[in-house]
């Protein structure tokens, strides 16, 4: 069976989440699912008659792509594996060396990263899981690749994990034949199957087919039916460069639901009603004045009448057109109100109270609830996106000799980002707000006097995500640094008690000599 018939025979299953995905991209974003995308047309987009899902969607995704990837610190570290090490202490001073070493690879990692077009790639990305719920990335040697879910289909197990995978694109006839000097157009044409692409100008469909064959997936391209010669590619399942993506997972569905299938309805409704309120403002603003048809005052008259002009006639006689619709528009700009309150809390757009009391701290309270709403979120997208991430990364560094070879017995590379970061932050929180309250309730005093200093400078660089060793010093260097400060502190009272000792017996030789010189 060809590429071509099995992305055909999986296209059944995928089209009620294409469709549902369009319908979201409709009211959202209209250009990332599109509805003749794959037949190669192009229509001209409708625009919504509200912006709100819109800045939603890309408010969404900012906030996820900030979680995951942050611009300034590390998304994952690397460490000694503590199982390894469970039976024998590690030298503190050999540890630390490691760390350095570990921490000049993150580097490593992080400039790549800085210097490739990952983060736009992955920001498009979590665009499509937040509208369709559905996005595949494909992790070149030198970039990314995204392909929407309308250029892709998928085939997953009863636990959720990718069996195979078709995608489908097209390229130019120019390039197909750089490829595939041999095939010629007759052959083409005269092919069994009927490629819809044989109707356009100078494009043609490539279809890529990966499957996985045990621990392994295996892939290679085809066009026309024919597979092209050095298309065939291999990599294990943990190292893969394919990266299905979900937003949301349900049991027994192999693509995922998006954000705004979830609020679709709130959307819709918004949408009817903002058309509404603004084609009937548009009504209402059109001013049409009436004249009786008894009135001595003739129309044209009052249109050439300027400003200020005196013309002759009763005020009863003219009247103005009105839409009277002001109670009716209250109700719908009322219930728009909500709607869009609704709609900010669902795609965590800051809605602080408008008061001139709103202090930092509500603003602060408020960022931190919307952010713990996408707890679920970030454990699933560091599952199926970060760490398989992470893997092919390091192993391309390995590769291209950027960095030197990881044992994987001994260092394990941890993901301290997403839910991770989002669990360490409400640590850090807790940590302040329990200090805070001892502070009102038993004085200042109580902490120096109940709290251990180091435990807590140990809990907030944990919570920081920080490395204490050879950072922060222990009990016992403080205790010592103290009580050399006390010994040097009576050496010096004891000297400058000496000194004052030898001042007066100096001064009383003085006297005594003073006093023995005869007159």
């Amino acid at each position: 069976m060809t590429a071509k018939h099995r992305y055909d025979s999986l296209s059944g299953e995928r089209n009620q989440f294409l469709q549902t995905a369009i319908d979201a991209s409709k009211l959202t974003l209209p250009y990332l699912v599109k509805q003749d995308e794959e037949s190669g047309s192009h229509k001209t987009l409708l625009t919504p008659y509200q912006s709100v899902g819109a800045k939603g969607v890309v408010t969404l995704a900012s906030k996820l792509m900030l979680a995951l990837l942050p611009p300034q610190t590390s998304f994952f570290k690397l460490q000694l594996d503590e199982a390894v090490f469970a039976q024998g202490e590690v030298n503190p001073q050999i540890r630390s060396e490691l760390d350095l070493s570990f921490a000049k690879i993150e580097r490593t990692i992080l400039e790549s990263i800085a210097a490739s077009d990952d983060r736009v790639v992955v920001h498009q990305a979590l665009k499509h899981l937040v509208v369709s719920g559905n996005a595949l990335i494909y992790m070149a040697k030198d970039k990314l690749k995204l392909y929407p879910l309308s250029r892709y289909v998928v085939n997953r197990d009863g636990l959720g994990n990718v069996i195979e995978i078709v995608t489908r694109e097209s390229i130019d006839k120019s390039i197909l034949q750089e490829m595939m000097p041999d095939l010629k157009e007759e052959k083409v044409a005269d092919s069994e199957d009927n490629y819809s692409s044989l109707g356009k100008s100078n494009q043609c469909d490539i279809y890529t087919h990966i499957k996985r064959e045990n621990n392994r997936f295996v892939w290679h391209q085809e066009v026309y039916g024919k597979k092209i010669p050095k298309s065939f590619g291999k990599a294990p399942v943990d190292l893969t460069p394919w990266l299905p993506l979900r937003f949301n997972t349900v049991d027994n569905e192999a693509y995922g639901r998006g954000r705004v299938e979830e609020f679709l309805g709130d959307l819709e409704s918004l949408d009817a009603l903002s058309q509404a309120i603004i084609e009937g403002s548009a009504a209402a603003a059109k001013v049409v004045f009436t004249v009786s048809p008894s009135s001595t005052t003739k129309p044209a008259t009052l249109a050439k009448a300027g400003n200020g002009a005196i013309v002759q006639g009763r005020p009863d006689d003219i009247g103005v057109v009105q839409v009277g619709k002001t109670a009716d528009f209250a109700t719908a700009y009322n219930m728009v109100q909500q709607l869009e309150r609704r709609l900010a809390e669902a795609f965590l757009i800051l809605n602080v109270r408008n008061s001139e009391r709103t202090t930092a701290e509500e603003v602060r309270m408020t960022q931190m609830e919307l952010e713990q709403q996408l707890g679920g979120l970030f454990s699933l997208l560091t599952v199926d996106f970060l760490v398989p991430y992470l893997n092919r990364k390091l192993s391309q560094a390995q590769k291209t000799g950027d960095i030197p070879k990881i044992p994987k017995q001994f260092v394990k590379p941890t993901i301290v980002a997403g839910i991770n970061a989002l669990g360490r932050g409400q640590d850090r929180e807790s940590l302040a707000m329990f200090m805070q309250t001892i502070a009102q309730t038993m004085g200042p005093q109580a902490i120096g006097q109940y709290i251990n200093p180091e435990e807590v400078i140990k809990r907030l660089a944990a919570s920081q995500g920080i490395d204490v060793l050879n950072l922060v010093k222990t009990m016992q260097e403080v205790q010592g640094e103290q009580q050399q400060m006390m010994q040097q502190e009576q050496e010096l009272a004891m000297a400058n008690q000496a000194s004052k000792f030898a001042q007066i017996d100096q001064q009383a030789e003085a006297q005594q000599a003073a006093a023995d010189t005869p007159t």
